[in-house]
């Protein structure tokens, strides 16, 4: 059953660009990892809500867009081997100057209940 990686982040719109090349770049090592799918998302119509939202999740300022992202993966237990070979692979250094702020991310690890087309 596939399993998701899912990620919500703030991106200075500035840094578009940047961004997208940040990802294309990580997106081969998660493909060598196991990854099937890397989508990413730019937040267009995030509407402020009145007890919580996208952006306050991720304390978004004025100046900057909120991703939705997501990587699809085989399963569980691919994804965690992926993780785990990310903290110790030497490419990963590249991407140490992310172009956003990385401790405002939030993410988790999700399994698909329900899956209609």
């Amino acid at each position: 059953m596939s399993y998701y990686s899912g990620f919500v982040l703030a991106v200075p719109t500035a840094n578009r660009e940047a961004y997208i090349e940040h990802a294309r770049g990580a997106w081969p090592l998660f493909r060598r990892w196991g990854a099937l799918r890397m989508v990413e998302n730019w937040g267009v119509d995030v509407p402020d809500g009145k007890v919580t939202d996208f952006r306050r999740s991720v304390q978004a300022k004025p100046d900057e867009a909120v991703l939705f992202s997501w990587i699809e993966w085989p399963d569980k237990a691919t994804a965690d081997s992926s993780w785990e070979k990310m903290q110790s692979d030497p490419e990963m250094e590249r991407f140490s100057d992310m172009p956003f702020d990385g401790m405002r991310m939030i993410w988790g690890g999700f399994e698909t209940i329900v899956d209609e087309s």
